[in-house]
C-alpha cells in the first residue's frame, strides 16, 4: 500500500500525496449493505453546533459494519476489499457459507478468498475474531469490545494494533496503540491482526479544497479575533495570547484532562500521558 505522489503541475498538486488504492478490488458497494446518512455538520439534537468547522463534503453512502461479528462458527470468505469514504481503513466485503453477506474491518494481509469466521472455535488468523480468553498472549489484535455484546469500540482506524499482554481474574490487559494500558473483560471478543491501510497517516492532503471534500470547513485563529469573541484577541498588531492557551470559553487548550468517568477509571492501569 505504498504512496502515490503527484509532479508539482499546480501549488496545490505539488505537496499532495494520495493512497494508490492497490488493495482496493471491488469500487461499488454492496447495495444491500449501504443506507443514506443525513449531514449533521457538527449539530446536536437540538441543532447547536456542538463541534465546530464541520460542514459540507461530498456526498456519501453509509456502510454497514460488522463491529459486533456475532455471525459465530459460520464459515466466510472474502468477496472483495473495498473502500470506504467513512473511515480511514479499508473494509472487505465477506460472503458466509449461508448465503448471507456483510462487511468487516479489513486487516493487514487479507486478500481475496481468504476465510474468516467467528467464534470460540475460530484460529488465530488476521480477520477471525474470538473472545480474548481464547486468543494467546503476545496477540495483535484490533475492533476490541469494551462491554460485553456492544461491538468494536478501539482499535478501528487504519494502522491501529493493541497488543494481549495479560489474563487474570477474568480481566485481559491490552496495550492500546496510545501507549496506554487497560483491563477489558475477558469474555470480550476482538480481531485478530493489524487494521489495514497502514499508511494512510504518511498522506499529504495538500490543498484546503482536500479538506473541505471530507467535512472539514476553516478554523479561524483566536489570535486574529477580537477581545469580544476570544480569550486570545486584541492587542496593537500582532500580539500573542498574553496568558496560557484557552478555547474560546475560557477552558485550558493544553494539559487539561476533560476525563469524566470514575466508573472504568479503575480499569486504565497506565495513562497514555504521565
Amino acid at each position: 500500500m505504498p504512496i502515490k505522489r503527484y509532479k508539482p503541475t499546480s501549488p496545490g498538486r505539488r505537496f499532495m500525496s494520495v493512497s494508490s488504492f492497490e488493495e482496493v478490488t471491488r469500487t461499488a458497494p454492496e447495495r444491500s449493505l449501504t443506507e443514506h446518512i443525513k449531514k449533521h455538520s457538527g449539530r446536536n439534537n437540538t441543532g447547536s453546533i456542538t463541534v465546530r468547522h464541520r460542514g459540507g463534503g461530498h456526498k456519501k453512502l453509509y456502510r454497514i459494519i460488522d463491529f459486533k461479528r456475532n455471525k459465530l462458527d459460520v464459515p466466510g470468505r472474502v468477496a472483495g476489499i473495498e473502500y470506504d469514504p467513512n473511515r480511514s481503513a479499508r473494509i472487505a466485503l465477506i460472503h458466509y457459507a449461508d448465503g448471507e453477506k456483510r462487511y468487516i474491518l479489513a486487516p493487514l494481509g487479507l486478500a481475496v478468498g481468504d476465510a474468516v469466521m467467528a467464534g470460540p472455535k475460530a484460529e488465530v488468523k488476521p480477520g477471525h475474531s474470538m473472545p480474548l480468553a481464547n486468543l494467546p498472549l503476545g496477540t495483535t489484535i484490533h475492533n476490541i469490545e469494551l462491554k460485553l455484546g456492544r461491538g468494536g469500540q478501539m482499535v478501528r482506524s487504519a494502522g491501529g494494533a493493541a497488543q494481549l499482554l495479560a489474563k487474570e481474574g477474568g480481566l485481559a490487559t491490552l496495550r492500546m496503540p496510545s501507549g496506554e494500558v487497560r483491563r477489558v473483560d475477558i469474555r470480550c471478543s476482538a480481531t485478530v491482526g493489524q487494521v489495514g491501510n497502514v499508511d494512510h497517516e504518511n498522506e499529504t492532503v495538500g490543498k484546503a479544497g482536500k479538506s473541505r471534500w471530507r467535512g472539514w470547513r476553516p478554523s479561524v485563529r483566536g489570535m486574529t479575533m477580537n477581545p469580544f469573541d476570544h480569550p486570545h484577541g486584541g492587542g496593537e498588531g500582532r500580539s500573542g495570547a498574553g496568558g496560557h492557551p484557552q478555547t474560546p470559553w475560557g477552558k485550558p487548550a493544553l494539559g487539561y484532562r476533560t476525563r469524566r468517568n470514575k466508573s472504568t477509571d479503575q480499569m486504565i492501569v497506565r495513562r497514555r500521558k504521565k
